[in-house]
């Protein structure tokens, strides 16, 4: 009965006794010298005979069941020790190399930044350098030509003078006859008319383009995206959204539908026929940055409009982009281009981004649409802004929305 899963020794049997008596069973008196695998304790013989609470367990003697523990002790501490050298070997041989590594790599990532930036630097300090001639240059040319007009409109006043003195003159002292005669008084008269009016000449005025600069605006629009977005919350004024939309929870989110959705009253501020929407803000003056997820639409259009656009019926009034009161930029399947009061200007885009970036900047009067993930500006307009200006949205496939 030294086997596990026997049916035990018999009642009174003892294995081979140790030289002292080890514990007692606190129910026979016995030596606890057997192990009872299905309750895992240490009992006694009579435990395991007849009448015995283990009769019929799994029994085998203790000292069997000690050794099989001394044995899995003695491979548990060999693979602790094979388990701290490996440590002890990557503590001493690969953490210092790492360490080693990772400080190169941070003095190569550091002179990378330093020499990335200084490189930035230096180009943005040319670019100032020659924008600012630019300007120093054209304020000198307006500056000379209006200098040029002063002499010549001072010239024009002391001839006027000169023809005027004489002709008075000749109204004074002249009679009749000698005043016919006078040929004179046609002569003067021709020379004041070969004097024209003045007439505004862009020659006189400073042309702002000289400090339009593909870099800077670049620049410019990371900088201001990448600090503005998310300062202001822009969301869809539901009032507006037109019957063939419908308006996330969030009323940041557009999606079209074929059909008008549900019943909506239809105030004044709802757009009945095109599929448009304008957010809830408006901006008069500052500088603005908003960006929409545009990547599972093929037909939209994202951009400003003044609060005067008409919101009903089918006429181009009503259409982003058809009047003079919306400036968008559109995309029709694979076509790109910027809207405004009917002239449609073509973008030469290879593929519609993911993210459109609009920046409103009311002082410069200037709109830039942009694409954050590439940096690259989509296109700029420049002009005049009429009224306050929203954020407007149209959308015919799928859906469009607010992401800061």
């Amino acid at each position: 009965m030294s086997a596990e899963g026997s049916t035990g020794p018999g009642p009174g049997s003892e294995p081979g006794r140790g030289p002292e008596p080890g514990p007692l069973c606190p129910e026979h008196g016995q030596a606890l010298s057997w192990f009872c695998g299905s309750e895992r304790r240490p009992v006694c013989a009579a435990c395991t005979g007849l009448g015995g609470r283990c009769r019929g367990h799994r029994i085998r003697p203790a000292e069997e069941r000690a050794e099989e523990l001394r044995n899995k002790i003695v491979d548990q501490c060999e693979r602790l020790q094979l388990q701290s050298a490996g440590i002890s070997k990557y503590v001493a041989d690969v953490l210092p190399g790492k360490n080693q590594r990772a400080v190169s790599m941070a003095s190569a990532a550091r002179e990378k930044v330093i020499q990335r930036l200084s490189l930035v630097r230096s180009l943005c300090e040319s670019e100032e350098q020659r924008l600012l001639e630019q300007v120093h240059g054209e304020e000198e040319r307006a500056h000379q030509s209006i200098l040029t007009q002063r002499v010549h409109w001072a010239e024009a006043l002391q001839k006027l003078d000169t023809i005027r003195t004489g002709l008075v003159g000749m109204l004074t002292h002249l009679d009749d006859l000698q005043l016919i005669k006078e040929q004179e008084i046609f002569e003067r008269t021709e020379e004041a008319e070969g004097i024209l009016d003045p007439q505004e000449s862009e020659m006189l005025n400073f042309n702002e383009k000289c400090t339009r600069s593909p870099l800077l605006t670049q620049l410019w629009a990371t900088a201001v995206l990448g600090s503005l977005s998310g300062t202001e919350d822009i969301r869809i004024d539901e009032r507006t959204v037109s019957p063939f939309l419908q308006l996330s929870d969030d009323q940041k989110t557009l999606t079209f539908s074929t059909k008008k959705s549900k019943p909506c009253a239809d105030g004044p501020e709802r757009f009945d026929h095109w599929p448009n929407a304008l957010a809830a803000t408006s901006f008069q003056d500052g500088l603005h940055a908003w960006i929409v997820n545009v990547q599972n639409s093929c037909a939209y259009k994202v951009g400003v409009a003044s609060g005067h656009l008409p919101r009903k019926g089918s006429g181009s009034d009503c259409r982003l982009g058809h009047n003079a009161f919306s400036w968008v930029f559109s995309r029709y399947d694979q076509e790109f281009r910027f809207l405004h009061n009917g002239q449609h200007e073509p973008l030469g885009l290879l593929r519609g981004p993911a993210q459109l970036g609009v920046l409103l900047d009311l002082q410069a009067r200037e709109l830039l649409f942009y694409e954050p993930a590439s940096g690259t500006v989509l296109y700029t307009h420049h002009g005049a802004f009429t009224g306050p200006l929203f954020p407007v949205f149209a959308v015919a496939d799928q859906t469009i929305s607010i992401i800061r």
